[in-house]
C-alpha cells in the first residue's frame, strides 16, 4: 500500500492541477470580451487663453464628458483609466497631444460618467505657436487595469473609444 505522505502528495498535486485548470478556463472566458464603449467629449468654452512669461500659451477648458464604460467591467477588472488628451496641429510638429483630465474609476456603479469639467493638468503651448493653429480636438481615451491570473501581475490593455468625438475648429 501507499504510505499516508505518498496520498496527501497526490492529493495535493491533483488539487492544485484542477485550480490551474479553473484559472486558466476563468481567463479564456475573459479574452473574448470585446467591451461597447460610448463616449463623447466637447469643448463648452475657452476659460483662459493668456500668453506666459516664457512665452507659452496656457489655455483653460471647459469640456463636456459623456461615457458609459460600464461593459468593461467583467469580473477580471479591477479599475478603468480614463483620460482625455488634445490634439493640434503646429507648423513645427504634424501631431501634439496633451492630457488634459483623467479619472480612476473603481467599479461598475460609477461607470457611467456624463459631467461639465475643467482641465486638470495645463494645456500648454511650448512654442507659443496655438495661435495659428486652426484645428483642436478633445479626445477622450481609455485604459483598462485588468488582473490576469496566467501572468499574476498587474496588464493593461488600451481601448481606443470607437466613436470620433466632436472637433473644435478655431482660431484662437
Amino acid at each position: 500500500m501507499h504510505s499516508v505522505l505518498y496520498r496527501l502528495n497526490t492529493l495535493i498535486t491533483l488539487a492544485g492541477f484542477l485550480l490551474a485548470v479553473m484559472c486558466s478556463l476563468a481567463s479564456f472566458t475573459d479574452t473574448f470580451h470585446v467591451p461597447s464603449v460610448t463616449a463623447h467629449a466637447e469643448v463648452l468654452k475657452v476659460n483662459r487663453f493668456r500668453k506666459q512669461l516664457t512665452g507659452n500659451d496656457e489655455v483653460s477648458l471647459t469640456l463636456n464628458v459623456s461615457m458609459n464604460l460600464r461593459s468593461t467591467f467583467t469580473w477580471n477588472t479591477k479599475q478603468v483609466f480614463v483620460f482625455v488628451a488634445a490634439e493640434y496641429e503646429t507648423a513645427k510638429n504634424s501631431l501634439n497631444q496633451v492630457s488634459l483630465w483623467d479619472h480612476i474609476i473603481q467599479d461598475k456603479g460609477h461607470a457611467k460618467l456624463e459631467a461639465q469639467i475643467t482641465n486638470k493638468y495645463p494645456f500648454i503651448d511650448q512654442f507659443g505657436k496655438s495661435a495659428n493653429t486652426n484645428m483642436y480636438s478633445a479626445k477622450p481615451y481609455m485604459w483598462e487595469a485588468i488582473f490576469v491570473v496566467r501572468r499574476s501581475n498587474l496588464f493593461s490593455t488600451g481601448i481606443l473609444c470607437p466613436r470620433q468625438v466632436k472637433q473644435l475648429k478655431t482660431r484662437w
